[in-house]
């Protein structure tokens, strides 16, 4: 028989998906089971137990959630588990929003100390936002050579 219709409004109904419905084989059923065409009909089929949920499918193995669990915590990412470079790991657009976040930080807290003034911030924000500076080492490194900083001032 063909029960395409009745396993898809089954699976509506349980609100779970069409290979985890189970109709049953008996020959018995079988002509009122093809004559339920509406939700209706369905629901009565599955309160007689014609029609089941059967269990979810898939691996639950105990090995594997306690390795799930260790690499939340951090465990087995060294060295020798990376494949592939730490741009594919790391996507750019987050890379880059942690570095300008920490130099616009830095920044800020230069001119709200006033180590430097309203016009080198924004002059220098803005060459951040340019890509002028690879990290925080970088901007530091330059503000020293323009004499913006001093050595060992921060």
């Amino acid at each position: 028989m063909d029960y395409r219709l009745q396993r898809r409004l089954a699976a509506e109904v349980l609100g779970v998906g069409e290979k985890r419905i189970w109709i049953s084989p008996d020959p018995e059923h079988a002509e009122e089971i093809a004559n339920a065409v509406t939700r209706k009909d369905v629901m009565a089929l599955i309160k007689r137990g014609l029609i089941r949920v059967l269990p979810e499918r898939g691996i639950h193995g105990h090995a594997s959630k306690v390795r799930h669990e260790q690499r939340k915590k951090g465990r087995r990412r060294g060295q020798g588990k990376r494949k592939g470079k730490a741009t594919a790991r790391l996507d750019p657009k987050r890379d880059w929003m942690y570095r300008i976040r920490k130099m616009r930080r830095f920044l800020r807290y230069l001119r709200d100390k006033g180590v430097i003034d309203r016009r080198t911030y924004r002059r220098l924000y803005r060459l951040a936002k340019g890509g002028m500076f690879r990290d925080l080492s970088s901007l530091k490194r330059y503000m020293v050579e323009k004499g913006i900083l001093k050595e060992g001032q921060v």
